[in-house]
């Protein structure tokens, strides 16, 4: 028996039902890269789950806008009381005569077939809505993505410059003790790790918020786990940012866009919708009617609304008129706002690798060779601490530049993706 206490008190003391979200038995926590919160967002995120929702409705009601009214049974029972020789009656073989009366109201010709597109119209703009909906989401979460990833590596590269600081620090205090340096120095490099580690308060404060707004839109509980970032999507090659050729995607694949346009087209099937109200509706009927327990009689009848009062359509003609030219500008307006801010992202995406190369080739090992000759040049007295700590700033800000530029990348990346609907 004591060969299984010892693992019944380990898991005792840290049981698997006790795991908070995304802990040992739920596998891996998300975050390492993108696709994995793309992922989860897709299954979990509510809002983009109520526009599919919606999607679905605007879909099942297209098989609806063509189906005729349901038809219409009267039943009148004639003289109940058989001219006073009977108490009344309301059993149809005991009153004098029953009539029954069918009728089926049939709108005019092709207004059924402009109902349909109609809704078609909007289950296309509904379901385009609905991949606007998850455009916008992904693009939100790769730039947190992104944010995230930048606030991550400059944390980690300003605690790289605190642990160069610290060795400044040691190396100016035996300059010190050896009489080869003022006590100034040490007192700088120690208000200097004092800054640094003012800057990892306030970067540790970012990187909550950007987590809490990961899970948020991921649907998870706001402190739940996250795997820390470590790695981007490569960004694409220059030629696939034709500027013509994506403007051409985007006009074809956008999802905005596409909804505009079949709000458009649903405008215009309502315009077409109106003008049908100047067409009479038909009502047809048959009407038996029985005697005692027999048929006597058929009627057939024939009703037609009569579209007297002209000026009331007429309105609404013109109301519909301008919900279509509505329609149309809107439409029109998205696709110059398409093609601006794709033509901005492009450019920006742009010199954002131009600068991650430049800061790559040469920037930073440039700074790398400064700060090495600076450290050799004070320790052999040739270089006083102030051009150390110049060097220590400049290596720090080629390297913050270099993370800059690749999170603004994926973040130029992103909004692209957005714009085009999918990925690139």
């Amino acid at each position: 028996m004591k060969r299984w206490i010892l693992p019944l008190a380990l898991l005792c003391a840290n049981p698997l039902w006790a795991a908070p979200d995304g802990a040992q038995g739920a596998g891996p926590a998300p975050g390492a890269n993108v696709e994995s919160l793309l992922t989860l967002a897709r299954q979990n995120n509510p809002e983009l789950a109520a526009m599919r929702h919606e999607a679905t409705a605007a879909l099942e009601r297209v098989d609806q806008a063509d189906t005729l009214p349901d038809p219409r049974l009267r039943l009148e029972l004639q003289d109940v009381n058989r001219m006073g020789s009977q108490n009344p009656s309301l059993w149809p073989g005991e009153v004098g005569s029953t009539r029954y009366t069918l009728t089926q109201e049939l709108p005019w010709f092709g207004t059924r077939d402009i109902k349909r597109a109609q809704a078609g119209y909007t289950a296309q703009s509904s379901d385009s809505a609905a991949q606007a909906v998850w455009a916008d989401l992904a693009s939100r979460i790769k730039l947190n993505f992104a944010q995230w990833y930048f606030l991550s590596q400059s944390q980690r590269l300003s605690q790289e410059i605190l642990g160069l600081l610290q060795h400044l620090e040691q190396i100016a205090q035996a300059r010190y003790a050896s009489g080869l340096a003022p006590q100034q120095d040490a007192i700088r490099a120690q208000t200097e790790q004092s800054a640094m580690r003012a800057e990892l308060i306030g970067m540790q404060t970012e990187l909550l918020q950007t987590r809490t707004r990961v899970n948020g839109l991921l649907a998870r509980p706001m402190r739940a786990e996250l795997a820390e970032p470590q790695s981007l999507r490569p960004l694409p090659a220059a030629e696939q940012l034709n500027p013509q050729a994506l403007e051409q995607r985007a006009r074809e694949r956008n999802p905005q866009l596409a909804a505009d346009e079949a709000r458009m087209q649903a405008a215009d099937k309502g315009r077409e919708l109106a003008l049908q109200g100047r067409y009479p509706t038909i009502m047809v009927g048959i009407a038996p009617m029985q005697v005692q327990n027999e048929i006597k009689t058929w009627d057939l009848m024939l009703e037609l609304n009569i579209p007297l009062w002209q000026g009331t359509r007429r309105a609404q003609e013109r109301e519909s008129v301008a919900m279509l030219e509505s329609a149309r500008a809107k439409r029109d307006n998205t696709a110059i706002q398409l093609q601006v801010e794709l033509n901005e992202n492009i450019a920006a995406l742009q010199s954002a690798q131009q600068t991650e190369s430049l800061v790559t080739s040469s920037l930073q090992p440039q700074a790398e060779l400064t700060l090495q000759a600076a450290l050799v040049g004070y320790e052999t007295g040739k270089l006083d601490f102030a051009t150390v700590l110049d060097a220590q700033r400049q290596i720090r800000q080629a390297k913050q530049s270099r993370i800059k530029a690749q999170a603004e990348g994926q973040a130029r990346l992103a909004q692209i993706e957005r714009l085009l609907g999918e990925d690139l």
